[in-house]
């Protein structure tokens, strides 16, 4: 039996923090890190988003077998690792880029986006602000800016920032992670 691949496009801070957690999830298959949702001409540089003046959001685009895990499930790792009630803002990290964003593929995700975030509403004192736009183009970062955790694991930034959100992820979804 042969299953067709989906994708899922979402960004929640800085898109080092995303990947790592979504990298470790069962089913996915590919995870690269980029931009979206902006309004810059071209192919915006790394520094033009961190300017904040691009309008882009630090993305990921995830590949996954919807055999294996779900779409809802994804965004529901999603969700729960970030803090999605933070309007352009994750920790120290500020300014839209850094924006909590799911960029839905078709209007069945778009549907899907909504109930999960319904759902996990009631796991938050505040409202969530998770923006869910449909995917513009999505552009792929350079490679210094791919699979950095699994390669940067000693850097401060990845001890201090990404470890907690990869600890919580094994809390809370151990039954999903790749062995």
């Amino acid at each position: 039996m042969t299953t067709s691949l989906q994708e899922a496009t979402i960004g929640g801070g800085c898109f080092w923090c995303v990947e790592a957690v979504v990298q470790r999830l069962n089913g996915v298959t590919k995870v690269v890190s980029g931009y979206a949702g902006g309004n810059a001409p071209g192919h915006p540089t790394y520094r033009e988003i961190c300017s904040g003046l691009t309008g882009h959001a630090e993305v990921i685009q995830v590949t996954f077998d919807p055999v294996m895990i779900k779409y809802e499930e994804i965004l529901a790792v999603f969700m729960t690792t970030h803090d999605p009630t933070t309007l352009n803002r994750q920790g120290a990290d500020r300014g839209t880029q850094y924006r909590s964003v799911i960029f839905y593929h078709d209007d069945t995700q778009k549907a899907q986006a909504e109930a999960v975030i319904k759902w996990v509403q009631k796991h938050y004192e505040d409202p969530i602000v998770t923006e869910i736009s449909e995917l513009p183009i999505f552009y792929e970062a350079t490679q210094e800016h791919q699979n950095y955790y699994n390669d940067h694991r000693e850097q401060g930034y990845c001890r201090v920032i990404i470890d907690p959100k990869v600890a919580k992820l094994k809390e809370l979804y151990n039954h999903l992670l790749k062995e």
